[in-house]
């Protein structure tokens, strides 16, 4: 097989990524697709990942995209993760991953409020579904707004009655959250500045000006990965399995349709890349000196599992710079490696945290980075609900 070493890779993420200030993108449509899927699961995120890559970016341009063009859409998918993707993905992205959370949450709902079965009917999550979206069609309403037009799914219930994890859950908030999964309803505009979450919702035809016609399973998880593997391929199949919150059947298969290529990596695993995506791999990797500073959440930070992350993380760093949930906190990268993590000081000036000894030059670098990111966020304080024991100046216990 061919051979995929940690270099090949680091200069794919300078380019494929935009993070090398010579491959950097120049639109939000062409960025969100090289990266297949942006976190939005944090407001912020997918402002800053789409700083990060682009020639030139303010935060009214993403807005407009957003709310506007309506060019790139805000869903629910893989692993009950919000993500904003171009429309053209959306279908897959519904189809598949959505999909598959949708399902698990109308199971979980009909399971934890069996009671509502014997009130309201056997069908009682399809008239509750029926109900929220008519009440959506037409219109943008709060969260509040909703549970105030239907009293009724505005309330809460109890889930696992008489055990010790009884607790009273809100009936909108997982309604919301599988129907924007399934694809039927949608985040709509924001209620708020860019970096806080106050969204709108609204349903997803009225949103889009048509119906959403979602692939089959099959379709949407080849279409995915096809997206994937030219992202971040070489993947292996367990950073497939994970990213997708898939099965590794679902994976294979999809694997076995776009005809994917197994290359070895340095680590002795095998990755997986596109049949003709192999071209740069015949010679050693060339690439200029870069840095980058990404926010929590970052596509790049999160694109691969665990330890499938080591070819650009130390280990020894892991604990610094991601929650023990596995959340990845911001970063600063430097030749297709995180080297540490930035903060925002009293002045709300970007300050980085360097764990490792750079260059004078990569010193250089950085210091355009920053600079550059500072007139991004123009004073603007970055709330983070996910947040490194690094970024928090914690230490580990």
């Amino acid at each position: 097989m061919l051979r995929a070493t940690d270099d090949h890779r680091q200069a794919r993420i300078a380019r494929r990524h935009g993070l090398h200030p010579d491959h950097r993108y120049d639109t939000i449509e062409a960025t969100t697709a090289g990266m297949t899927a942006l976190h939005a699961t944090e407001v912020s995120t997918p402002y800053l990942s789409l700083h990060a890559r682009m020639v030139h970016l303010t935060p009214d341009d993403v807005d407009a995209a957003l709310y506007d063009d309506r060019s790139i859409v805000r869903t629910m998918a893989m692993r009950r993760t919000l993500w904003i993707v171009a429309r053209d993905l959306l279908p897959a992205v519904s189809g598949s991953g959505g999909r598959r959370v949708a399902d698990d949450q109308r199971r979980l709902l009909a399971k934890d409020a069996a009671g509502l079965e014997a009130e309201s009917g056997d069908d009682w999550i399809a008239d509750a579904t029926r109900r929220v979206v008519d009440t959506l069609t037409g219109q943008e309403l709060s969260a509040r707004q909703l549970r105030e037009a239907l009293p009724d799914l505005g309330g809460t219930y109890t889930a696992g009655p008489g055990t010790k994890w009884s607790a009273e859950v809100p009936m909108m908030n997982r309604l919301l959250t599988m129907l924007t999964a399934s694809g039927d309803v949608v985040r709509g505009h924001n209620d708020g500045p860019w970096r806080r979450s106050r969204p709108l919702w609204t349903s997803m035809a009225g949103w889009l000006g048509e119906d959403l016609e979602r692939t089959t399973s099959e379709a949407g998880y080849e279409a995915l990965v096809e997206r994937l593997l030219w992202t971040f391929g070489p993947a292996t199949e367990d950073d497939l399995v994970w990213w997708l919150g898939s099965t590794k059947g679902a994976v294979r298969t999809a694997l076995a349709a776009v005809e994917a290529l197994g290359v070895t990596l340095d680590d002795g695993a095998t990755g997986w890349v596109l049949p003709d995506d192999t071209a740069d791999l015949d010679a050693a990797p060339a690439i200029e000196p870069w840095v980058a500073l990404l926010p929590t959440l970052d596509p790049t930070t999160m694109g691969w599992r665990g330890q499938g992350r080591a070819f650009h993380l130390d280990p020894a760093h892991v604990p610094y710079l991601f929650d023990r949930a596995g959340n990845g906190g911001t970063t600063v990268w430097v030749d297709g490696r995180i080297v540490g993590c930035w903060v925002q000081g009293d002045d709300e000036l970007v300050e980085p945290i360097v764990m490792e000894d750079i260059s004078a030059d990569a010193r250089r670098l950085l210091d355009v980075e920053v600079a550059r990111l500072d007139e991004f966020l123009s004073g603007v304080h970055i709330t983070n609900v996910f947040g490194a024991p690094q970024m928090k100046h914690q230490p580990l216990s």
